[in-house]
């Protein structure tokens, strides 16, 4: 931890999880090969790692931790792997030189604030597999143009896709029952949006600030 003029390590193959903090605030580290047999890549482990531009993880990681990558504002490349089943809180928070993110087939759950601020990505791959997003989990990802949501998600969350501004298009799936509070609030250029016959429960303000939403479409609601 905030060893700042670390600009290489090499992680041993005996390494089963990088541990919290365990290179946080490394500003000089440009980038990380994790070894086979690592499973878990704890809270905080690359906060702030402003020079990290590329992770590489094996296919034995399961679970990437709390604000694990935050801040790591230069970082263009992760290798996410098959093995992975969760992304937890801010895991790549305001990782703004993100272009695109594919998120892999295995995946159950992406934690609040997860990709947050990730505003130059402009695609989101999102699979099947996923069955919860959380809070903020894509808010401001502001080069975001479309989305589409997996068929396994039930709900979508508060403020999930607020201030995506160059969204204008969304496929919200068939089994969705509760969309959240401002979920897709300020998306000036959404324009067409399906609410299916299956959601319940529209949360306050959840398209609000959406100026360009043709207005029989709104009606579906």
């Amino acid at each position: 931890e905030n060893c700042k003029a670390l600009e290489s390590v090499h992680l041993p193959k005996s390494l089963k999880k990088v541990g919290k903090y365990a290179f946080n605030s490394c500003s000089k580290l440009t980038n990380i090969v994790i070894p086979d047999n690592v499973t878990n890549i704890c809270d905080s482990a690359f906060l702030n790692c402003s020079g990290l531009t590329s992770v590489t993880m094996p296919n034995s990681v399961t679970s990437i931790g709390y604000q694990a990558f935050a801040y790591c504002n230069n970082l263009k490349n992760v290798t996410m792997p098959k093995s992975l089943t969760n992304i937890s809180k801010n895991a790549f928070f305001q990782c703004t030189s993100f272009t695109s993110i594919t998120i892999p087939e295995g995946v159950t759950s992406i934690g609040d604030s997860a990709f947050g601020y990730c505003n130059k990505a402009t695609h989101i791959t999102i699979p099947n597999s996923v069955t919860s997003i959380g809070n903020g989990a894509f808010s401001s990802c502001n080069a975001l143009t479309s989305i589409t949501i997996p068929e396994g998600v039930t709900s979508i969350g508060d403020w999930t896709f607020s201030h995506c501004s160059s969204l204008n298009s969304i496929v919200i799936p068939n089994r969705v029952t509760s969309i959240g509070k401002s979920a897709f609030y300020g998306c000036s250029r959404l324009t067409n949006t399906n609410i299916p016959e299956s959601v319940a429960r529209i949360g306050a303000g959840a398209f609000s600030e959406c100026d360009s939403l043709n207005r029989s479409e709104e009606r579906r609601v």
